[in-house]
């Protein structure tokens, strides 16, 4: 297919992870793939995982506006629109760190990137799928079991994805009017480097550290891909995908 003939996806995050795996998932669908990440060699990785795939490189801090609009800018010169955005890009921070030990720094980081970040990439990419012709596209924000129920010691990492669905809510009722689906996935536990410490050993609200289930990453890939999927008069606003057996409800 011609790269100016197949749907075009964005995808911040993608040198690894869930990222890295929604990439690949919509490469092997057909999709043109735009990659922003901070390490060019890993975002290179990702692009070469499926032979003969379209997909595009592009080193982006999310947190700083002229990298967002870089990546922007590529993707619509590259392939011509934009018809989704994964808006995936996250960090948890300095994991188990006291509130009261909680840098400023540290704080400003995970802000910056989890929700700052997310605006930027979302507004950029708003403002293409508005003028592009055929108007509209499709914004997946990437959530967090944390997005409803926090673990101890992760102020602003649950502060962060608490405000990415107001962000989410807000952005999809902005956008109807100009065909523009918004929504959210709320992952659980995803096998990925991030997620590796639940393996070993978990925080738990009562105190005790104890291992946690994880689930297969493309699992995660596979929903992101129906959702991407979907025709535009659809949206999928929310939804949560996690390891089955992990202690998410009734946490605490």
């Amino acid at each position: 297919m011609n790269e100016r003939q197949s749907k075009v996806a964005v995808v911040t995050g993608g040198g690894s992870g869930i990222g890295r795996a929604v990439a690949g998932e919509l490469m092997r669908g057909g999709w043109s793939v735009v990659l922003g990440g901070r390490r060019a060699e890993t975002l290179e990785e990702t692009a070469a995982l499926v032979p003969g795939a379209c997909a595009l490189a592009v080193r982006t801090d999310v947190s700083r506006p002229e990298d967002v609009e870089a990546l922007f800018t590529a993707a619509v010169e590259r392939f011509g629109r934009i018809d989704l955005l994964f808006n995936n890009a996250g960090t948890f921070g300095p994991g188990g760190v006291p509130v009261e030990d909680l840098s400023y720094d540290a704080w400003r980081h995970v802000v910056d990137t989890n929700l700052n970040g997310a605006f930027l990439c979302a507004q950029a990419a708003y403002r293409r799928m508005k003028e592009q012709d055929p108007q509209g596209g499709r914004i997946i924000n990437n959530g967090s079991i944390s997005a409803h129920t926090p673990r101890p010691h992760s102020v602003a990492y649950t502060a962060t994805k608490h405000a990415l669905t107001g962000l989410t809510k807000s952005l999809s009722l902005d956008g109807r009017p100009y065909g523009i689906a918004v929504g959210q996935i709320d992952i659980g536990n995803a096998a990925t480097d991030m997620t590796a410490r639940m393996r070993t050993g978990a925080l738990q609200a009562n105190g005790e550290t104890v291992p946690e289930p994880v689930m297969d990453v493309a699992d995660v890939a596979r929903t992101v891909r129906h959702m991407a999927e979907l025709p535009l008069a659809a949206n999928v606003q929310f939804t949560t995908v996690l390891a089955t057996a992990m202690p998410y409800i009734g946490r605490g």
